[in-house]
């Protein structure tokens, strides 16, 4: 299935990453990085093109193994020197355990019940489970070009998701999950939200 075009290169995944959150683009990535430590491992769920590792967790010599469906960002991670593996977490949802497994900006392609998908990273997570997750959103847009672009150009590899979660759907979402939940915060500039939960 054919992706959308900020899916098919890193540099316009990173530049269309860059626009949409400004200024606080380093805030997305360094806010988790804070907590994941040294050494540790790192199971990173839907790593897209993996900067998470490359330029925030690589020099915490971390044990990192990246997934996702797209094969060209796992190519590129490989040449990093990173261990990553393409996988459709929709046909596989077994996950090797890590300390941390982080997944970022992808629970939404999963709806309407991403419940599966969460309990296997808990499941793999000896430490923490970190879910950092868009609550404002282009396809949630008042204008209707702004809705259609969010919807058209989010397609990694899976097909089209117009359902993206609001911070009050997301809160909803993970009330069952209460006594995983260590601690929630909204990264700088309120466009997602993080989740760290313990196993």
């Amino acid at each position: 299935m054919a992706t959308s075009l900020i899916y098919r290169t890193r540099p316009g995944y990173e530049l269309a990453m860059r626009v949409l959150y400004g200024r606080h683009y380093h805030a997305r990535y360094s806010t988790i990085a804070e907590i994941i430590r040294e050494e540790s491992s790192v199971l990173d769920v839907c790593c897209g093109p993996g900067t998470l590792f490359t330029r925030y967790l690589k020099e915490k010599r971390v044990q990192y193994t990246g997934l996702d469906i797209n094969s060209g960002f796992i190519s590129n991670l490989h040449k990093s020197g990173a261990r990553a593996e393409v996988r459709d977490l929709r046909d596989d949802m077994i996950l090797p355990p890590a300390d941390y497994v982080v997944m970022q900006a992808s629970l939404y392609h999963f709806l309407p019940d991403p419940a599966p998908v969460v309990d296997q990273m808990l499941g793999a997570a000896r430490l923490q489970l970190i879910i950092a997750e868009p609550v404002r959103n282009l396809a949630a847009s008042q204008n209707r070009l702004l809705r259609l672009a969010g919807r058209l150009l989010t397609n990694p590899g899976s097909g089209e998701q117009p359902n993206r979660f609001t911070e009050a759907t997301l809160e909803a979402f993970f009330a069952p999950y209460r006594s995983h939940v260590l601690r929630s915060m909204l990264i700088p500039g309120n466009r997602e939200k993080i989740y760290v939960l313990r196993p």
